[in-house]
């Protein structure tokens, strides 16, 4: 089976089995008829990808990854706000009257800070940093602006993303591994578009910074299944995985800014059955 599979059926078994149950707590969350959202949650998630081995996608079901990089670029190469830039409609609840999403995500990415060696925004000084200095232990991006909250259409779910460049002995290039870290998360719904997110842009800063793309490790602070969700869960862990998908990225490529989803290059993706009509809580 796909390790992604194995981790994610791991990780639900243990929410179902030893998490905490919020019933009765005050939740923000509710459904579209206005009934609270509760969740059975577990603290502190830990889940670690090798993308040497293979590309962490689901196969208990599928993953609609250039879907998913077509989000991660609105974030991180467009610097966007504007929901009518992105693709899909998953954003289309949080927006505002002009149609963005505030000062959150793509806005965040781009803004301008001042640095000894000038000034960058988050993405381009990352791309600075494995350029000029790949062994940094600073490289790293934070969407969680407390000065801009109350601006935002929504939190940052993930918000931080750490780098970290390591050599191995006999590799004549460089591996780039990373850490995501998140405040919350819906499993069901955004748990494996998240991983293949940032296994996506960890392989595409590798690519363009001549590396190999490693780790992806990713911290959950409040991993949660909603109530409404439980029984799909159950169902969909029953399932029996594949194989992993071969997943690889345009060659030609050297310019992150150059990257479109047309560069993402998926084979033989075995999956089960999508689950219809999940009910998302706002």
């Amino acid at each position: 089976m796909s390790r992604a599979d194995d981790i994610f059926i791991s990780m639900c078994r243990d929410i179902l089995d030893n998490g905490t149950d919020t019933r009765g707590e005050k939740v923000r969350p509710h459904w579209e008829d206005g009934t609270p959202a509760y969740t059975i949650k577990q603290f502190g998630i830990c889940n670690r990808y090798d993308l040497r081995e293979e590309f962490p996608a689901l196969t208990l079901r599928r993953t609609a990854l250039k879907s998913a990089m077509d989000e991660l670029l609105w974030i991180w190469q467009k610097k966007s706000n504007r929901v009518s830039e992105l693709n899909s409609h998953i954003w289309d609840s949080w927006a505002d009257e002009n149609g963005t999403i505030g000062k959150a995500y793509g806005y965040q990415m781009g803004v301008k800070h001042r640095y000894k060696e000038g000034m960058f925004d988050q993405t381009d000084r990352v791309l600075y940093d494995l350029k000029e200095n790949p062994f940094s232990r600073r490289i790293l991006t934070s969407l969680y602006n407390h000065h801009d909250l109350s601006e935002m259409g929504l939190y940052p779910c993930a918000w931080s993303v750490t780098f970290n460049v390591t050599q191995h002995p006999g590799d004549e290039k460089l591996t780039l591994n990373a850490v995501l870290t998140q405040r919350s998360q819906d499993v069901l719904t955004a748990n494996n578009w998240n991983v293949s997110q940032y296994a996506i842009l960890l392989m595409m800063f590798a690519q363009v910074s001549d590396m190999i793309p490693g780790q992806l490790v990713h911290m959950i602070t409040d991993a949660h299944i909603y109530d409404r969700h439980v029984p799909l869960v159950e169902e969909l862990i029953t399932r029996t995985p594949y194989p992993a998908p071969k997943v690889r990225l345009n060659p030609d490529v050297k310019d992150f800014y150059a990257f479109t989803t047309d560069d993402l290059i998926v084979e033989d993706y075995q999956h089960g059955p999508q689950i219809k009509g999940i009910p998302v809580a706002i």
